[in-house]
């Protein structure tokens, strides 16, 4: 017991882990239902307050009193009946300036109350906590209205903190008593579990039992003396390996009585009587067995005997062996030098049962499992698959490759898989475990000549890819432990080059995948244009090439495609930070000029970085081209660092590249950048693309040009035609990447757009609301008309107070709401918290909880602040 409390037996581990989880439940639901219970309390301290105060300020005659000469002298007394009856600590009535008229205590009337109004002098509710006259409390204020809505004056109800809490305190005892008894009985029951724990492991700790087990794996099956040990029922209770191989013992031997095992009388009497003995020589089959024997119980064990069997035969004559080593020494050397000579693993697999017939085995056929091809890690639940065979003849009934096979439990393949060790089957016509497995199909076999068999799993560490297996025809001699061993070592080195390959396919299929997630997966949805886009890989694989879609404020879109220079891993992580700058650059709203100066800032401060790192590799090359499409405007922007020009395809079909400034290379530093303004009629396609579209080692960029506006000249209206007629004149594994974006302009048209000149001053902003509610009742959202005059209230009324004239108002109608106010300052304003006592300071606070999203941008003339409200 003392062992068992201080932890150093499992059962005693078992019992303090058990006690301690029960503890820990046991508390955890304590303190959750305590803690419900409270907020229940709360709750109900919350609403009843509002329920009183709304049902006194709701009552006949509370609003008539308000009006008469003394109105405390009526009320006071109305107000602490109810307060009585509705179980509340007060019940204040109040004018509009929050002087009490009633009060528990008459001595705090005319006194000025302590709590919140504004909210109810517009006609809301307040519930809150406060510290008040009585202490801390939970409190509610609601308006007297008279019927046309107007104020008249407050009623508050409230219940005091020490109130609120006795329910919780009443029902403590009751759960933390419940909470004892479950712990005692759950302790209980542990203690009785642990103690049987205790008796049948005997007081062990973790420790010594794993150190016991390991030992007594390791006699039996490292030893190499055979080890047998039979019950006093003359029954056998453990076989090792060795003791297998010497008597001939069969798969099933074990629990079987040894006299029934097919041994020679005279051994199998000695086993059955468990007398003792010592060196006593046998003769089983052609060898020579020295036994000997001891009682199991000399010590106080269990009641049987254990024997050991040691080959005492003499050494076999030594002709012939060092050929045979030397073969297999060479078999093993050609094998590391012609297994694994490629990265793909049905090659490597080809290759192995090429090595080894006919000059180990007569056929030999590899199954793997349908994961490792592909790369990935094995499920030992799964199917095999044959991946390879080979033979001295064809025709034979094994299975084919691309068989998918799943081994019967008593198959040698099936224990082989499970022992994760090679099983040797000598003679297939006396093994019915195998012919188990397709009885006709296993007759065929045996037809057919072979004979005997060895399996070898396939393991790379811990990780099993499938198994080997050897087949003997032409020899009538079986396989034999020696040539166990061999094909194990051969299997072994055949394993490792697989898994390299399995671990290459997974390594280049994680590259593919990275590449592929660092593109866009869908283009986000927007109004402004129709879109379609390609991307083609390389050759080589992964490269650097990608394009963007991204929506902005006042319905524009901004289209990227940008290139890294080179393939691989770091070209496709390069280009994954790129993207992402160029994303959250965009979020700025910054003209593309100023965004591609940004980036090329932060390639110059990339190349820094990874020049320092010795572990990194600078940025060899990089350009982008940046557009951002206006559908009010049907104007264009457009700048680009040392890309190909987009090309314009008309709405009547007229190809021509715009002359947009070429700019440097991204990383060069210190140069600046230009933009082109394009305004592109309705149905116009703007084309960008990357230098692989255009250009390779067989011709130039002008020849490629030529090309394009060929294909763009035939192409279809819609983008999806115009990319398929681009790419269907270009192989579909190029040299080098292509990303491919089309893009058909769409305009917002005038019953989409309204606009408003307002002066600059105050009473300007009501004029803009009435203006708006009309054009919102024109476009059918009504619903918006609140929220939509309180945010152009705040922005209109900031631009009079803070911008500068000439101001104006604008709103889109577009997949959302656009509101937005420009004036002519490059002040921006900011987001604050209002402290209690300010009088101002809430206004973008409120435009940022009633619009979806909000911001400032800036124009030539000034800024533009928005808002952006969803659709009913």
């Amino acid at each position: 017991m003392r062992s068992a409390l201080g932890g150093r037996s499992v059962a005693g581990q078992v019992f303090l882990l058990q006690v301690a989880i029960v503890v820990l439940l046991v508390a955890a639901a304590v303190v959750a239902l305590v803690l419900q219970v409270r907020h229940d309390s709360d709750q109900e301290a919350r609403d009843r307050s509002l329920a009183v105060a709304e049902t006194f300020a709701d009552a006949p005659g509370t609003r008539d009193a308000l009006a008469a000469p003394d109105p405390a002298a009526v009320l006071q007394a109305r107000a602490e009946a109810a307060r009585k009856e509705a179980h509340v600590d007060f019940i204040v009535v109040m004018n509009t300036k929050g002087i009490r008229y009633t009060h528990p205590k008459p001595d705090r009337v005319g006194e000025k109350f302590v709590g919140t109004l504004q909210p109810a002098l517009a006609g809301g509710t307040v519930v809150e906590e406060v510290e008040g006259t009585l202490g801390p409390l939970v409190q509610a204020v609601v308006p007297i209205q008279t019927p046309a809505g107007k104020v008249v004056g407050l009623v508050s109800a409230g219940i005091t903190t020490r109130n609120v809490g006795g329910l919780a305190d009443r029902q403590l005892p009751v759960v933390v008593g419940a909470a004892a008894v479950a712990l005692a009985l759950a302790t209980a029951g542990t203690a009785l579990v642990t103690r049987r724990l205790l008796r049948q492991t005997h007081g062990l700790g973790p420790q010594e039992m794993t150190r016991m087990y390991e030992h007594h794996d390791a006699v039996l099956h490292s030893v190499r003396e055979g080890v047998i040990i039979v019950g006093d029922d003359g029954k056998l209770l453990l076989a090792n390996d060795e003791a297998h191989r010497l008597l001939g013992l069969p798969e099933d031997a074990e629990r079987r009585h040894v006299l029934d095992l097919g041994l020679d009388p005279e051994t199998a009497g000695l086993l059955a009587s468990g007398r003792i003995a010592t060196d006593e020589v046998h003769l089983v089959g052609d060898r020579l067995l020295a036994i000997n024997q001891r009682p199991t119980d000399m010590a106080g064990g269990p009641s049987g005997s254990v024997a050991t069997l040691r080959d005492s035969t003499e050494l076999r004559a030594l002709s012939g062996r060092a050929e045979k080593a030397r073969e297999r020494l060479s078999l093993l050397y050609d094998a590391g030098v012609g297994v694994g000579t490629t990265l793909d693993v049905t090659r490597t697999a080809e290759e192995l049962v090429q090595v080894a017939v006919p000059r180990f085995a007569d056929f030999a056929t590899v199954d793997l499992y349908d994961a490792v091809p592909a790369g990935e890690d094995p499920d030992p639940a799964a199917a095999l698959r044959r991946t390879s065979f080979a033979g001295i003849r064809e025709n034979t009934p094994l299975h084919p490759p691309g068989r998918e096979i799943r081994f019967v439990p008593s198959t040698p393949q099936a224990l082989s898989l499970k022992t994760r060790r090679p099983v040797l089957e000598p003679r297939l016509e006396a093994a019915p475990g195998w012919q188990a497995q397709d009885s006709e199909r296993t007759a065929r076999v045996l037809a057919f000549g072979i004979h005997s068999l060895i399996t070898v799993p396939v393991r790379a560490g811990n990780v099993l890819l499938g198994l080997v297996s050897f087949w003997r025809s032409e020899k009538d001699e079986p396989f034999d432990t020696e040539e166990l061993a061999l094909a194990e070592e051969l299997v072994a080195r055949a394993a490792v080059s697989i898994d390299n390959a399995r671990r290459y396919t997974r390594e280049h299929g994680l590259a593919v995948t990275l590449q592929r997630s660092l593109l866009p997966r869908s283009l986000p949805q927007q109004n402004a244009l129709d879109i379609a886009h390609r991307y083609l890989p390389a050759r080589a694989g992964v490269g650097g090439d990608w394009f963007d879609v991204l929506p902005l404020s006042g319905a524009r879109v901004a289209l990227v495609v940008g290139d890294v220079v080179g393939h691989g891993l770091h070209a496709a992580a390069t280009m994954g930070r790129l993207r992402t700058a160029v994303s959250n650059f965009s979020a700025l709203d910054l003209p593309p000029e100023e965004l591609l100066g940004l980036l090329d800032e932060l390639v110059c401060r990339i190349d820094q970085d990874e020049t320092a790192d010795s572990a990194g590799a600078p940025i060899t090359g990089a350009t982008c081209l940046y557009a951002v499409y206006d559908p009010v405007s049907r104007r264009c922007a457009v700048a680009r660092a040392g890309h190909p020009p987009p090309a314009v395809v008309g709405p009547d079909g007229d190809v021509t590249f715009p002359d947009v400034p070429a700019g440097p290379p991204l990383g060069l530093g210190g140069l600046p950048f230009e933009t082109a303004e394009l305004e592109l009629a309705e149905g116009s396609r703007l084309v960008l693309y990357t230098d692989g579209l255009v250009m390779d080692r067989e011709r130039d960029i002008d020849t490629g040009l030529a090309e394009l506006r060929t294909a763009l000249a035939s192409a279809g209206e819609s983008p999806e035609d115009t990319c398929r007629a681009v790419l269907d004149v270009r192989p579909s594994r190029p040299v080098d990447d292509i990303a491919l974006l089309v893009a058909r302009t769409r305009a917002l048209g005038p019953g989409q757009v309204a606009e408003w000149d307002v002066p600059g001053e105050a009473a300007a902003v009501g004029d803009v609301r009435a203006a708006v509610s009309r054009r919102l009742a024109e476009w059918g959202l009504e619903e918006l008309t609140f929220t939509t005059e309180l945010i152009l209230s705040e922005l209109v009324t900031n631009a009079i107070r803070y911008g500068a004239e000439p101001i104006r108002v604008r709103v889109l109608r577009d997949r959302a709401l656009i509101c937005e106010v420009f004036d002519s300052s490059s002040t921006s304003p900011h987001l604050r918290y209002a402290a209690s006592t300010d009088e101002g300071g809430r206004g973008l606070f409120l435009v940022a909880q009633l619009a979806e999203r909000w911001g400032t941008r800036y124009t030539p003339t000034g800024k533009a602040i928005w808002a952006e409200q969803p659709l009913p």
